[in-house]
């Protein structure tokens, strides 16, 4: 079978390219995102890990418009030493009536220092006359001589053909003017852009052919993904003649985002054998590191580099799985940085919790009375509430309990804890306070902690309590905590599972815990998650 008919994807005849540009947008048109607000430090720091991507240009924003945008270039030509990617700076060409060196925002592009421009440019008739209120003659003027005046500083020159595809739609034969006036006055590359995001794969196919037909010079693809086709659309532009692609990492953008340039080049590369990012095994790290740095949670299910992207959860999957892993994955998660999870549930068979505790450092393979009876303490568990696919500490203790005879660390015995919160007549809310009081080696250990709502007061007190015989336990921080009602019919009276994310600053992990209120399933899934991390630590009970 050929990568075409693997793919559905068909290619342009002669339009082929090996290799593909990627252009990254993350710090200027993925910096539109809805809650997202980068500092300039935070830019300089995500631009880096661009460039440990391979990327081939990084679009740093809009110096002279952006006072923010104005200082990263600055920053940039101090700090960043690039040994992939240029700096682009983003623009807009001279105002109708101007000329470019007239035109301060032109000039703030040159004073930018940035090797790379790219300018927007309209080309969709309807939007000159009514946004430029200009005529069609003008803005092929003003296009042509931004463009020539860049390439004569030289400066290498992109041009993004905004609305594109809409004015193509309206008006053909004036967006492939706009395209060629580009291309006649010294533009490196020619992007067709779908600002709308409403394109479908056939049309862009379409259009991409029809212009490639007209022109000789490096086409891209600018692609938004209100129609839920970014990815599609920007496939369907390379297999139909453009050598370039725009995007943002992790599908950032305005609206509904930009194409997700990570599963753009994973697509081109391994599917469609194209050249794209020299740095793609580590796409899965780079990806979650700008996830960090933007404080956007990343998705789980994002192709490729997302945590489940290569999770596995039914029984039937793992048996074919321990057989060959490829029977159920599209390529080698390694390939991507990523790697492959079992998650454990109630769908799971012996196989799953097979794989799982090979995952986990366990052999248990030949144990079928093991295997047996950590399956059915796992299907009773879940149909109790629990959740293992997301709390792999909490199914580790579950599993080591069953190893060796039942046998697994105690690090303290729980003799009682309690918890309350002080409401006043005036409205006032005093601090909450939880007792906890247990034992370890070291004695009867009481501690009273105060917090911010009574789970943040239980934590504190239990620190309290074992940070004496446990100094470990210092460095361990709640990093996440969701609540969940299961049977929310019963009201006030369900019962509530409650997830919590602990790190050490190196490793994070997830435990469990259900009861029939939100400070009793919170208690066990804390005792759990410093239990859990005293092990991996190495620490003995004491």
């Amino acid at each position: 079978m050929s990568t075409t008919e693997t793919t559905g994807v068909a290619h342009a005849p002669g339009a082929e390219t090996s290799v593909v540009q990627i252009y990254d947008t993350t710090l200027r048109d993925g910096a539109q995102q809805e809650g997202m607000n980068l500092s300039v430090a935070d830019k300089v720091s995500i631009a880096g890990l661009l460039d440990e991507l391979g990327v081939d240009y990084i679009e740093g924003g809009w110096p002279g418009a952006v006072p923010k945008d104005t200082e990263f270039f600055a920053r940039a030509a101090k700090e960043l030493d690039l040994r992939h990617a240029k700096l682009a700076a983003f623009g807009a060409t001279c105002k109708p009536g101007t000329q470019p060196h007239e035109d301060p925002q032109v000039q703030a592009l040159v004073d930018s220092e940035a090797p790379v421009v790219t300018l927007v440019a309209k080309s969709d008739i309807r939007h000159v006359e009514r946004a430029l209120r200009t005529d069609g003659q003008e803005n092929l003027r003003m296009i042509a001589a931004t463009v020539r005046h860049l390439v004569g500083l030289g400066r290498e020159v992109l041009v993004d053909c905004e609305h594109f595809f809409d004015g193509y739609g309206y008006d053909a034969a004036y967006a492939v003017a706009c395209v060629e006036a580009a291309f006649d006055a010294g533009a490196a590359t020619v992007v067709l852009c779908d600002t709308n995001g409403g394109m479908l794969p056939d049309v862009v196919t379409r259009v991409v052919t029809a212009v490639r037909a007209r022109t000789s010079g490096r086409l891209g693809m600018h692609a938004h993904n209100d129609s839920g086709c970014a990815v599609a659309n920007t496939l369907a532009a390379v297999a139909a003649g453009a050598g370039h692609v725009q995007g943002c990492v992790n599908g950032y953008g305005e609206r509904t985002g930009n194409a997700d340039l990570v599963t753009c080049a994973a697509n081109l590369e391994l599917k469609l054998e194209r050249t794209t990012l020299p740095g793609l095994a580590e796409a899965s790290r780079i990806a979650h590191a700008v996830a960090e740095i933007t404080n956007i949670p990343p998705h789980p299910r994002q192709p490729y580099v997302g945590a489940s992207a290569f999770a596995h959860k039914a029984g039937l999957h793992a048996s074919a799985i321990r057989v060959d892993p490829d029977l159920y994955q599209h390529i080698d998660p390694v390939t991507v940085g990523n790697d492959m999870r079992m998650l454990v549930s109630e769908m799971a068979g012996r196989a799953s919790i097979e794989l799982k505790g090979r995952e986990l450092g366990f052999d248990l393979s030949g144990q079928s009375d093991l295997l047996g009876r950590v399956t059915e303490r796992v299907k009773a568990a879940e149909a109790a509430g629990y959740t293992f696919d997301a709390a792999d500490a909490s199914f580790e203790l579950l599993l080591r309990a069953e190893l060796d005879g039942g046998v697994a660390p105690r690090y303290f015995d729980v003799e009682s804890w309690r918890t309350f919160v002080e409401h006043r007549a005036d409205g006032v809310t005093i601090d909450s306070e939880a007792t906890v009081k247990l034992r370890t080696g070291q004695g009867r250990m009481v501690s009273t902690g105060e917090g911010n709502g009574p789970v943040n007061a239980l934590d504190h007190a239990l620190r309290g309590a074992l940070l004496s015989t446990y100094p470990e336990i210092e460095a361990f921080e709640l990093v996440d905590y969701k609540v969940r009602i299961l049977d929310s019919q019963q009201g006030t009276d369900a019962t509530i599972r409650v997830l919590i994310a602990t790190s050490d600053g190196v490793d994070t992990w997830s435990t469990v815990g259900i009861g029939t209120n939100i400070i009793e399933a919170s208690w066990e899934a804390l005792t759990d998650s410093v239990s859990w991390g005293l092990l991996h630590r190495g620490v003995e009970p004491r």
